[in-house]
């Protein structure tokens, strides 16, 4: 209940943030049409959200015929975590990373690089997609994948700036629309940080471990991704920061804007808990 309400909030905001902005620009002309550009990203957001990230890293559907094994995998984590079967998709980059997404349990898909298929054993590959699982049955897709798109209207918000600001009196810019694009991209970076928590990818990792039932596993595989990612770039994410909240791991490179947009508490506080919880187990 919780993540609906921030998600009608951050909608709301983004209403507000596209009308102030327009106004500025435009005057009441500029204002109406940047409400509308907002409602029309509202509802694309939220009904195709999912879509747009999926096609924006090339994901590829698969079923129990082309790719069987992890098909198999991802249907007996998702019926021990008493879930609907999710749809399955892979994405072709060395980068190991997964993350999920959808709009509920009912409407949810999982994905995973071939990369991380490649450097991760059966077991470890199985904790990281009982993790995914476990944000699905949370429900921290729908604020996720809507965060990721709305941060991605916002730069669309300073070509929206820059398109007015270049009319009117002659002048080549406006000094509004200049100090406009100047914060936009931060301001995208603030978003993600004020609506994704970092403790969810601790209380998923908790969940993650319980629906696998191996928490050890689960450790492995984030200090071999952590190690991994290091040193191989995952282009999508470097085009379009806003989607590396989404990942089991930052994929990102750092520096600049895109330390604007980590949202993952660090690699060796999440190993520790999840060894701690292996250890009080037995």
């Amino acid at each position: 209940m919780f993540n609906w309400f921030k998600t009608a909030m951050l909608m709301a905001a983004i209403t507000a943030l596209f009308g102030v902005v327009g106004a500025s620009m435009g005057g009441q002309q500029g204002m109406l049409l940047a409400l509308g550009f907002a409602l029309v990203a509202n509802f694309f957001a939220y009904w195709f959200s999912d879509r747009m990230v999926l096609r924006m890293y090339n994901a590829r559907e698969v079923d129990a015929s082309s790719a069987p094994e992890f098909y198999a995998m991802v249907r007996s984590l998702a019926a021990r975590a008493e879930l609907p079967m999710p749809r399955v998709y892979l994405i072709d980059e060395q980068a190991p990373n997964a993350f999920a997404t959808g709009r509920n349990p009912a409407h949810a898909a999982v994905a995973a690089t071939t990369g991380i298929l490649r450097v991760l054993s059966a077991r470890e590959l199985r904790g990281v997609m009982a993790h995914e699982l476990a944000h699905v049955k949370h429900r921290d897709i729908l604020i996720s994948t809507i965060t990721a798109t709305m941060a991605g209207a916002i730069s669309a918000l300073a070509n929206f700036a820059l398109f007015f600001g270049g009319r009117g009196d002659g002048r080549s810019s406006n000094p509004i629309a200049a100090i406009l694009v100047a914060i936009l991209a931060p301001l995208a970076g603030a978003l993600i940080q004020m609506a994704i928590s970092r403790a969810r990818e601790f209380e998923a990792d908790r969940a993650g471990a319980e629906i696998s039932g191996d928490p050890r596993a689960l450790a492995a595989a984030l200090d071999k991704i952590h190690r991994y990612a290091q040193g191989i770039p995952l282009e999508t994410a470097e085009r379009h920061p806003e989607t590396a909240q989404m990942m089991i791991m930052n994929p990102l490179s750092g520096g600049g804007l895109r330390g604007l947009f980590s949202t993952h508490p660090s690699t060796e506080e999440r190993i520790r808990r999840l060894m701690a919880m292996a250890g009080a187990s037995g």
